[in-house]
């Protein structure tokens, strides 16, 4: 069992600005290196990072739902249909509020959102991370999520960031018993992503663990009940409002939003397609080499997890990044997204950001550096790719 309410080292003083400072500075370093590599990268293949940040796969189609509304569609050739209400819609309501308020286009408005949403989400890495193991390991969970290979998507106008910004602090809610924030996050998660069913299976998760704490340990006070009533119906009405009103938009029910997404071929499938997909790789030799790095990294996806639950890990985290992980392994969408799609799961990264606190600073800003170097080379490397990352 792992503990809900008590973390292996609380925080003194809680996630404020100045003990968050160096985390967030770090990361601004890391975020700002990724894009001079990018503008550099792009400069000599000839192609504006600009376009690649804002105007480029998902992020056109956000810029598209924020300037149009919904009802944007594309019909393929072998009869698939791309429709713009795949796409949550908290990004573009934001894109279109600053739009109007600045003189930024949507596309420039999307960039501006992602900016502060990646320092919000490092904030509440942060949060978490210290509220549990200390300000080292924070910072150090902060630099470890900058450094990822896929973490130019942070600089994007995509949703990642926005989502893991609500999601983390969501969780940090849950942790410090702010429940009704909680439940407020994790509803506006719901409507920024599909995969915001993780973070209310996390508040719903620890919700039900504090009542039956607190039937087996009644002297044991806590938030009031309401309060973790309340926030389990808050929690799911974001995404559930969406999905209805797709369904009713499109005519087809509660689950039209899976005809939307079928027609992008998304689904779940546990993990069948992409199974496939790496054993086809395993057909000829130099691809037998892309199929073994992809068995390796699954292998190390759930090698985190188990150090995670064995390092008792608040369940509220357990529940969150084994939903995400399971999302993003077990869905039958484009597999080279399958990388970004587990951006948000930033729990897997604080047993390595624990190990990290504890090697000297210099030796831990040594192997950061390092690997920030490599991350911003190989960012640049794969948004000037063709395809869709």
């Amino acid at each position: 069992m792992t503990d809900l309410e008590t973390p292996v080292a609380p925080s003194r003083a809680g996630p404020a600005w100045r003990r968050a400072a160096p985390a967030l500075l770090g990361y601004v370093a890391v975020r700002a290196l990724g894009l001079v590599t990018l503008a550099v990268w792009s400069a000599a293949r000839d192609k504006s990072p600009h376009q690649l940040l804002s105007a480029r796969w998902d992020s056109l189609w956000y810029t598209r739902v924020a300037e149009l509304g919904y009802g944007y569609e594309v019909r393929l050739p072998n009869g698939d249909v791309h429709s713009n209400l795949a796409f949550f819609p908290l990004l573009p309501w934001l894109e279109r509020a600053f739009a109007a308020v600045t003189p930024l286009s949507h596309a420039d408005a999307g960039l501006l959102v992602s900016a502060l949403a990646s320092l919000a989400a490092a904030w509440g890495i942060f949060a978490v991370a210290d509220h549990v193991y200390g300000p080292r390991a924070g910072i150090c969970a902060v630099l470890l999520w900058a450094v990822l290979p896929v973490g130019i998507v942070q600089s994007m106008a995509y949703s990642e960031s926005l989502f893991t910004a609500l999601a983390a602090w969501s969780l940090y809610a849950v942790l410090t018993g702010r429940w009704l924030t909680a439940g407020l996050l994790a509803s506006l998660a719901g409507l920024t992503r599909p995969v915001g069913a993780a973070v209310v299976a996390a508040v719903w998760v620890a919700a039900i663990a504090s009542f039956v704490r607190e039937r087996s340990v009644p002297a044991r006070t806590g938030a009031p009940s309401w309060r973790r009533a309340l926030a389990m119906l808050i929690a799911p009405l974001g995404a559930a409002g969406y999905v209805l009103w797709v369904g009713h938009h499109t005519g087809k029910g509660p689950l039209g939003y899976l005809d939307v997404q079928a027609g992008w071929r998304n689904g779940f499938d546990g993990g069948y397609a992409f199974a496939r997909f790496v054993g086809d790789k395993f057909t000829s030799f130099p691809s037998a080499l892309a199929g073994l790095a992809l068995i390796i990294g699954v292998g190390l996806l759930v090698w985190l997890y188990v150090i995670c639950v064995r390092q008792r890990q608040p369940l509220p985290l357990l529940v969150y990044a084994g939903v995400v992980t399971l999302l993003a392994l077990c869905a039958s969408s484009y597999f080279g997204s399958k990388p970004r799609l587990l951006l948000p799961a930033f729990p897997l990264l604080l047993p390595p950001a624990l190990a990290l606190a504890r090697l000297r600073t210099s030796r831990s800003a040594w192997v950061l550096g390092g690997v920030a170097v490599v991350s911003a080379v190989y960012g640049a490397f794969w948004l000037n790719g063709s395809g869709p990352p």
